[in-house]
């Protein structure tokens, strides 16, 4: 089958890869009709390189049709129509009968130190090969894939796999009171989606903040308040403030992570270590910190006394320093973590309609074959052509 690979730094390629198999009893094979490429996908092409190896299939936004079920899979059947959850879960452990299936117990990389594995995600979550390919084998084929009927396109429900729930997740974590307020750092794919999702559970003033002209004039027109941070970069937190009655507002959703903008020195730190071998590369990551705080620090700076930091995007740095006495005379709450896909779908399956209140429908900016991956990771990482979210279709 052909499949999208990792081959280094800012280096995917199509190549030809062996088919998956059944291995296990439970395990399903799917043939992916579409498969999204992630904002943390460019964390991979870009930053944790330390942690692939040349070949790895990645993605891990994946949808389509089951191929090939396993001798004790019962709860589907070939021809089935499923969305995979990102999650590796067995939902079936302590942890996910807690909600907490990015902590699944069967899964848990322990050698990493890691929750839950992960599909197409580097040996830090498992090194399991990922959804950007023509196949995918599916684990716990009884309880992980999540079954959605025939017949609207796949744009109704591939963003289950990992947009909707790490979005709801968020808004959730952020606790923002009916009618209140929320600013999203990055308009990117999950910050759009953590926009609507607050304006759908009851959030009045939402502000969405960005750099990219695209993603600006995307978050007015779906009727949000955009800050340019081009404009705002010394006083962002004074910008929201004079929004919200000199307060700030109720939560800040970092949705940007690892890679925020307006860090020079752990910019270059992060280009250092990717010039690094892997057995230096990783414990600078994982000791010393190479994580661009800039998002995490305005976020902090945004917010209002007494509310809520949730915390969606991707770090990485063991060592990157916090500003605790600013968090703690704020009296800040913070939350965050890897979206527990399977808690949430339930939440979100009742808005998948034809109404289309989150417009899901129209979320892609960009439906590209397989094989334009690679230009199509190139064009995201620069943040060109107005792609905000594209779907690969084998």
């Amino acid at each position: 089958m052909r499949a999208l690979t990792w081959q280094g730094k800012r280096d995917v390629q199509i190549q030809e890869v062996p088919d998956p198999r059944i291995e296990k009893p439970d395990d399903i094979v799917v043939q992916v009709t579409s498969t999204g490429i992630c904002g943390s996908d460019l964390h991979l092409y870009e930053v944790l390189g330390p942690y692939l190896d040349p070949g790895d299939i990645l993605g891990h936004e994946a949808m389509g049709v089951v191929a090939e079920v396993g001798p004790e899979v019962t709860e589907l059947a070939v021809g089935d129509r499923v969305v995979i959850p990102f999650n590796v879960s067995c939902n079936d452990c302590w942890m996910c009968d807690q909600g907490l299936q990015s902590q699944c117990e069967t899964t848990q990389v322990k050698s990493m130190g890691s929750g839950a594995a992960l599909f197409g995600y580097t040996k830090l979550y498992g090194q399991v090969p990922g959804g950007q390919a023509e196949f995918l084998r599916v684990p716990f084929g009884n309880k992980l894939p999540i079954k959605v009927p025939h017949g609207p396109s796949d744009d109704r429900y591939v963003y289950l796999s990992d947009v909707l729930p790490t979005a709801w997740q968020a808004v959730a974590y952020a606790d923002i009171p009916r009618g209140g307020s929320v600013t999203v750092l990055g308009q990117g794919p999950i910050g759009d989606m953590c926009a609507r999702i607050a304006r759908l559970r009851g959030a009045e003033k939402i502000i969405g903040v960005d750099l990219v002209d695209a993603r600006l004039e995307r978050t007015r027109n779906n009727g949000f308040t955009a800050l340019d941070l081009r404009e705002h970069e010394k006083d962002l937190g004074d910008a929201v403030r004079d929004l919200t009655d000199g307060r700030g507002t109720d939560a800040v959703i970092d949705a940007v992570g690892i890679e925020a903008h307006g860090a020079p020195v752990a910019q270059a730190a992060q280009w250092v270590n990717s010039l690094l071998p892997d057995k230096l590369a990783r414990p600078m990551m994982e000791k010393i910190g190479v994580d661009r705080m800039g998002a995490l620090l305005a976020g902090i700076d945004a917010v209002r006394r007494g509310g809520t930091l949730s915390i969606s995007g991707v770090y990485g740095g063991a060592a990157s320093p916090m500003p605790l006495l600013t968090m703690f005379d704020k009296q800040i709450q913070i939350r965050m973590g890897q979206a527990n896909v399977w808690r949430w779908v339930e939440d979100i399956l009742p808005h998948l309609t034809d109404e289309d209140p989150l417009g899901v429908d129209g979320f892609a900016t960009h439906h590209l074959p397989l094989s334009e991956g690679p230009q199509a990771y190139a064009t995201f990482q620069a943040k060109k052509d107005g792609m905000v979210k594209t779907l690969l279709q084998p």
